[in-house]
């Protein structure tokens, strides 16, 4: 009889592109999100938890460089026929939710939704499948006063994590205005409009030479290979030029370079004026151009959007892989698109949203040293007899119930250096020992272990004598005595 072929065990590896977020990621998130939650709150938003699964058709095809729906997104059949997807963003499926629940909501309805999306994309560094999203939307207005608010509110938002005024700029422009330039220069090839479009977007890579060489002929990238061009005049390309151009030293200076650059097209003025009006409702709430800019060179999600885009960018420098200066970018963007409700209702529905890349952010706070490195752990205590646990198990819940974070060591007990050893891995701040003559005694030891490792590294003989720490507190005054401990360090 052959003998059963052994099963190969499971790797223990992360699929690629995903990655475990242990203990301090975790909090610093849950901190962030929550500091984030209380801005939208603030301004009468509310929650709301969409599915995270959501049918092919409903999400739609908005990723870019992709041929069908259910490319760029994890999806599935399920065996009706139906073709369902993890979400790939907290937008679409918004849209999905106004339609379904409208007669429910309130108009306009202001939401706001924080998750992970994922996207079935080729990872790279900083670059993963799973990622979390915060966004937040007006939907049903189409006041521009909803987009200045959401402008106001995302400067508020990133001063509440702890970027400072100084170090970071909230950038708008409208699409409105990119159409109507379009429109100036006459181009009625739809591939010629996008060939421009793109390299529209290469404006912040190449500047404005580059823009007029890849407009015209063509130009020589950074590795000498030769780029062709759109094949434009140069009076023709002009429009363009002047519209990325167009940013002043005054708001009202660029809004008048944006009206020469749309020249006699309606669409363009309109989308001049929506500048316009939402420059006027954020300089009465006195958000000045330190914190929100009209600024041209924005022309984010190209094919997405409608009117006014906006893009939050973090103006300090960092240092890359290679050693060498640069700016740390964009953290969040959004902006007004009236059409994507439309595909379930057939009516134009306004709306316009923000969402920000909780992890890019979080990555910001790093560079600048503005997140705890690591997450103080729970008080330990320590066990030294083991068939006394009810006895260590009453002081650990008399701890927890006057809101201090504790645990009672539950490995074997038999060696009291591994249980120091443990609450070092822990990150603890103090270890309580209760050994048979303490307990007789009615006492416990206390040993500080923040203390402990920091006269072991620097003190001397004689500072160590004036700063014990561990010393002998009854055990009544157990809780107090961790809690000064606790204060002391948190003010330190």
């Amino acid at each position: 009889m052959a003998k059963p072929k052994k099963q190969p065990r499971p790797k223990a590896v992360t699929p690629k592109g995903f990655r475990d977020y242990f203990g301090a990621e975790v909090t610093q998130r849950t901190e962030m999100l929550r500091a984030i939650a209380g801005v939208y709150h603030r301004y009468g938003f509310d929650a709301l938890e969409s599915s995270g699964v959501e049918t092919v058709e409903a999400l739609g095809k908005f990723l870019p460089d992709v041929d069908r729906p259910n490319e760029g997104v994890f999806a599935w059949q399920e065996d009706e026929g139906d073709w369902l997807a993890l979400r790939y963003d907290l937008t679409a499926p918004l849209a999905r939710v106004y339609a379904q629940h409208r007669n429910d909501l309130p108009t306009p309805y202001r939401r706001y939704a924080m998750g992970p999306v994922w996207r079935n994309e080729k990872p790279g560094p900083g670059r993963y499948r799973q990622f979390y999203q915060c966004d937040a939307d007006t939907v049903g207005s189409a006041s521009m006063a909803a987009d200045a608010e959401i402008c106001a509110m995302l400067s508020d938002t990133l001063e509440a994590v702890g970027i400072p005024r100084g170090d970071y700029v909230i950038r708008v422009n409208n699409r409105k205005v990119l159409n109507g330039v379009l429109e100036t220069m006459g181009l009625a090839d739809t591939a010629q409009r996008d060939a421009v479009l793109r390299t529209i977007d290469k404006f912040d890579k190449v500047g404005e030479t580059g823009v007029r060489e890849l407009l015209g002929k063509g130009r020589l990238d950074a590795s000498g290979a030769y780029i062709d061009g759109v094949g434009l005049a140069a009076e023709q390309a002009e429009p363009v030029v002047a519209f990325l151009t167009s940013g002043g030293s005054s708001t009202a200076e660029t809004l008048d370079n944006l009206r020469r650059a749309v020249g006699s097209s309606e669409t363009g003025a309109r989308g001049v004026d929506e500048l316009q009006q939402i420059a006027d409702l954020l300089a009465a709430q006195g958000y000045g151009r330190d914190r929100i800019v009209i600024d041209p060179s924005v022309v984010r999600g190209l094919g997405y959007y409608t009117g006014p885009v906006y893009e939050a960018e973090l103006t300090f420098e960092i240092t890359d892989e290679k050693g060498r200066p640069r700016q740390f970018g964009s953290v969040a963007g959004g902006g007004r698109y009236d059409d994507l409700v439309k595909r379930f209702t057939g009516q134009e529905v306004p709306a316009t949203g923000i969402s920000i890349g909780v992890d890019r952010l979080l990555a910001a706070l790093r560079e600048k040293g503005r997140l705890r490195t690591a997450e103080q752990g729970p008080v330990v205590v320590t066990v030294m007899d083991r068939d006394r646990m009810a006895d260590y198990q009453s002081m650990v819940a008399e701890l927890r119930q006057a809101g201090i974070r504790a645990e009672v060591y539950l490995g074997n007990p038999k060696n009291f250096g591994n249980q120091l050893k443990y609450a070092d891995r822990r990150a603890s701040p103090v270890a309580i020992i209760e050994g048979a003559d303490e307990k007789a005694s009615g006492v416990v030891q206390i040993k500080d272990l923040i203390l402990g490792a920091e006269i072991a590294e620097n003190a001397t003989l004689e500072e160590w004598k004036e700063r014990p720490s561990q010393f002998e507190v009854k055990r009544g005054d157990m809780v107090v005595r961790v809690r000064e401990i606790l204060s002391g360090h948190q003010q330190s």
